[in-house]
């Protein structure tokens, strides 16, 4: 399975397309009241950088606060590199920017495993004031190019972090773990199969889940895992839920194995929410869950069969 529909509100902020808001006529809307997506259709007449370039000409980009990247090849599979470095040469003409969504891009568009992404270090080095970063993209394995990745960094004013890819490197996942973002109140990653890129184990998982890092967590998102049962486990005794308000452990192949992890594990009553759709459990299971944390919002929605030969992850290629 892979993404099957474009985002309709981004960092609190109905998100419009550009180009078909230009092409409806009329007056655009304020710069600041929608999240502005930017992006090329298949066979469009324009590059992505031309468009980008329309965009900054058409509005008030000093107010614009929020961006979704969409695709920016029409015609197969292109590097970002090239849309990155005009998005970060206009960064003088962004003062405003909080929040940046770079892919936005479904499967009829492009195959989230050839979804060309690069080294996203420079979005923030560029932006010390965005507050959220969502890159969605593939490991450097599956296409050809420098594939998605991240160094070490510090940053001062980031909230939300999200990588979603169906094989996230976890080289990734050790960058973030050795950044100092001490904001970060929501952390999530899709972390995607092996066949696709996606090389973590639970060892790099251990620093998010000790609670010695990121002091301002309050959502973390370990999801989209073949190995979902063994992520439960470790959670279920991991020091850093104590201080959530939200989990997300969706999207993988969870099972009453892992439920039953969860259950038995520390106590999970003071969160909000927990989300855990697409799954495997039994009714009987997936009942315990209600039960034993009435206050909690439990998302038990894309229930799959429990004796499913092939179970599989929710986004992969």
């Amino acid at each position: 399975m892979t993404v099957g529909k474009h985002i309709e509100e981004f960092h609190g902020l109905p998100v419009l397309d550009f180009a078909q808001a230009v092409e409806t006529g009329g007056a655009l809307p304020g710069a600041a009241s929608v999240a502005w997506k930017v992006g090329v259709e298949y066979d469009a007449p324009e590059s992505f950088v031309e468009r980008w370039r329309q965009f900054l000409d058409a509005v008030d980009s000093e107010q614009v606060t929020a961006v979704v990247v969409g695709e920016w090849s029409s015609d197969g599979p292109e590097s970002f590199a090239e849309p990155l470095a005009a998005i970060l040469a206009a960064a003088d003409r962004l003062p405003s920017l909080r929040a940046l969504f770079i892919g936005d891009i479904t499967y009829e568009e492009n195959e989230i495993s050839w979804i060309d992404m690069v080294d996203v270090t420079p979005v923030l080095t560029t932006f010390p004031l965005l507050t959220e970063l969502v890159v969605r993209g593939a490991a450097g394995d599956v296409v050809e190019g420098d594939g998605l990745s991240l160094r070490a960094l510090r940053h001062e004013h980031l909230t939300a972090l999200r990588f979603e890819s169906g094989g996230l490197p976890a080289a990734v996942l050790r960058a973030v773990a050795a950044s100092d973002l001490p904001a970060l109140e929501r952390l999530e990653f899709w972390l995607g199969v092996p066949n696709y890129g996606g090389d973590s184990s639970l060892d790099d998982l251990a620093p998010f889940l000790d609670g010695a890092r990121f002091p301002a967590l309050r959502h973390l998102g370990l999801q989209n895992s073949e190995v979902q049962d063994e992520i439960a486990a470790a959670v279920a005794h991991a020091p850093v839920v104590a201080r959530l308000d939200s989990l997300n452990l969706s999207m993988g192949v969870l099972t009453d194995q892992g439920a039953t992890a969860l259950l038995e594990g520390q106590p999970l009553t003071h969160l909000r929410a927990l989300d855990l759709h697409h799954h495997y459990l039994t009714d009987e299971l997936q009942q315990r869950l209600r039960d034993a944390l009435p206050g909690v919002a439990v998302d038990l929605s894309e229930a799959g069969q429990p004796d499913e030969r092939w179970r599989y992850v929710a986004v992969a290629e």
